[in-house]
């Protein structure tokens, strides 16, 4: 009789404490659709049937609405995954919009993502994905814009959620959606001087999301990342991004290494694609398996069911990394 209340005591234990297992797919935010080998694999491993797919951004230039890097596709591009057309819009593009320019936007939005659908055969779920970092100021147009979008597409609307629109949710406003997509990245500035992980830093994350189970919108997916950049830092202290370097980078004949993860350039040249000059430092900023496993434990206690996107699927991202 003991024996048998112990091995229910260990199975309920185990029960309560074994990781969560969460469905994940991708975001594919590059401006010419085609798969390597590396992508494919990830992608295929994969167990959510949709892979969130830039089509354009939008920005205003010279207060006009244009398109910018609208998406091309390579003639051998296939999936089994459908698309969820996903759209970026700058903030500045609801400053100063007039009420009648709302559905004309829409409108104009809808009309390129169904051409994009079409030229390309695209097997395209029902929902359109919007990401805009909106702010107190413009939250009144865009969330009308994502209404509107809503009546003409006739599709499901989401949008990104940001981390300090969580916590700012009283004046950031809750978006006239049924689900959004929680970013967690981009925790602070790449180009301030700072000793913190801007891509992910878990306490500002965990600050920031500390009464994330009071948001009223309940559907939240969630997306992490997996992307890694190099931080340039100049003889004045100023900064630029290279993206995708990672610490094995940093082993170049060229570089003096600082610490594990950054280094200072030896001699002038090009590096990267970028001409650097000695003196120059560079910091690499990626994301380990550790980092995201305690995100997904912390969002577990304040969201349970979710689904993962990671940002973003690349061969450089992807390859080598367990999901």
């Amino acid at each position: 009789m003991k024996k048998t209340a112990l091995l229910f005591f260990i199975l309920l234990l185990f029960s309560c404490t074994k990781k969560e297992k969460h469905s994940f797919t991708f975001y594919y935010w590059k401006t010419n659709l085609a798969l390597d080998k590396p992508e494919k694999d990830a992608l295929s491993k994969a167990d959510y049937p949709f892979l969130y797919t830039r089509f354009f951004d939008v920005d205003k230039i010279n207060g006009k609405f244009e398109p910018v890097a609208v998406i091309s596709k390579n003639q051998n591009f296939e999936t089994e995954k459908e698309i969820v057309p996903t759209v970026f819009i700058t903030n500045r593009s609801f400053i100063n919009i007039q009420k009648k320019e709302i559905p004309f936007l829409a409108e104009k939005i809808n009309t390129l993502i169904k051409k994009k659908i079409t030229d390309y055969q695209l097997k395209a779920n029902g929902e359109i994905q919007i990401d805009c970092d909106w702010t107190s100021g413009t939250k009144e147009d865009y969330f009308e814009f994502l209404k509107q979008l809503k009546k003409i597409s006739q599709k499901e609307i989401t949008c990104t959620l940001r981390l300090h629109q969580v916590k700012d949710k009283e004046t950031s406003g809750i978006p006239p959606v049924d689900k959004v997509y929680l970013m967690c990245y981009s925790t602070s500035s790449p180009l301030e001087n700072s000793d913190k992980n801007s891509i992910l830093d878990l306490n500002i994350m965990k600050s920031y999301l500390s009464k994330l189970e009071d948001y009223p919108i309940k559907k939240i997916e969630v997306a992490l990342p997996i992307y890694s950049w190099g931080i340039v830092t100049n003889h004045l202290g100023k900064h630029k991004l290279i993206n995708a370097l990672s610490t094995k980078d940093l082993n170049h004949p060229d570089f003096k290494k600082i610490s594990a993860n950054e280094a200072e350039v030896l001699n002038d040249g090009f590096y990267f694609g970028n001409f650097l000059n000695k003196g120059f430092k560079i910091k690499v900023e990626e994301v380990s398996e550790k980092q995201l496993h305690n995100a997904i434990q912390f969002l577990d206690q304040k969201i349970g069911n979710y689904t993962i996107v990671y940002y973003q699927l690349d061969s450089k991202f992807v390859e080598n990394r367990s999901f």
